[in-house]
């Protein structure tokens, strides 16, 4: 099993961001559009496998489920070649301390790619609200299953941020949620072949979910899932849930609640926890290389 070592991964780290910023606007969207369904991919796939484990396994185990399946995303993205606003967060900027590139094209990928990540997310939560979901009477009334109860459940608690105390705490997160994504990255670039780039994707993601981390892609396709599924909701399982969280579940909340503060966040995780120090820890080597 072939690696590369650290210095040797952080000048390739420097030389994908390079490569990322210098692609037509276009292509960075569609690439962020690939990585947003991606992502929503390992989402939706989560929400499914970790439904009712608490019951029977307990919380730590159903939030070990989740977080074993999730990483498909991310895998998924390294190996096709996708476009992560997350990972970019990281690359970009190490490509800017390395080759000197224009903060103003590290900028530029970012909203870019962050508008495919969304709309990728989007769809495949439509996807799922009106398919796993929800289930379909002969007449089109649609009505919410287990999985999609778990998908409702989970949008509110994304969205429960508020008040400074809980912003702050979601900012925390998605700092470390960034941090354990852009050492994945970096694990993946290590490695040469599939199973080591499997692997060094596999563990820091795992770590992250589990944990409880907040991260904006994910997000992305999270609250909107519920958000889309929420209608179909019976009056008994709005009881249940409480009709208040639902109702504190909107498209506004989604941004001003979470994802705001949580991208904010995540581009602190990954540009400064990750891409400056490695950067300044490996610079002096990094030049010898030229």
């Amino acid at each position: 099993m072939t690696f590369h070592p650290p210095v040797a991964i952080v000048a390739k780290a420097g030389d994908a961001g390079k490569y990322k910023v210098g692609l037509p606007a276009w292509n960075m969207c569609l690439r962020g559009f690939m990585a947003g369904a991606y992502i929503a991919i390992g989402g939706a796939l989560a929400t499914v496998c970790s439904t009712g484990v608490a019951a029977w396994a307990g919380a730590g185990m159903a939030k070990l489920i989740l977080g074993a399946v999730f990483p498909v995303g991310l895998i998924i993205i390294v190996l096709t070649g996708a476009e992560l606003f997350t990972g970019d967060a990281m690359l970009a900027p190490m490509a800017a301390f390395i080759h000197k590139i224009s903060w103003a094209q590290v900028i530029n990928l970012w909203v870019w790619v962050y508008i495919g990540n969304l709309i990728g997310s989007v769809v495949y939560a439509y996807i799922m609200a009106y398919g796993p979901l929800t289930g379909w009477s002969a007449a089109g009334a649609g009505s919410v299953n287990a999985f999609g109860l778990a998908a409702v459940n989970i949008a509110i608690g994304k969205v429960s941020y508020v008040g400074m105390a809980a912003t702050w705490s979601a900012f925390l997160k998605a700092i470390g949620c960034n941090w354990l994504v852009n050492l994945a990255v970096l694990l993946g670039i290590c490695a040469d072949d599939l199973i080591g780039k499997f692997f060094g994707i596999w563990f820091p993601i795992m770590a992250f979910v589990s944990t409880g981390f907040e991260h904006c892609v994910a997000n992305m396709y999270f609250i909107p899932a519920g958000l889309m599924t929420a209608p179909f909701l019976s009056a008994e399982q709005i009881t249940t849930i409480g009709a208040a969280k639902v109702a504190s579940l909107t498209w506004v909340t989604m941004w001003t609640n979470n994802l705001i503060v949580v991208t904010i966040g995540n581009i602190i995780g990954g540009m400064f926890f990750v891409g400056v120090i490695y950067w300044v820890a490996f610079r002096k080597e990094i030049a010898a290389l030229k």
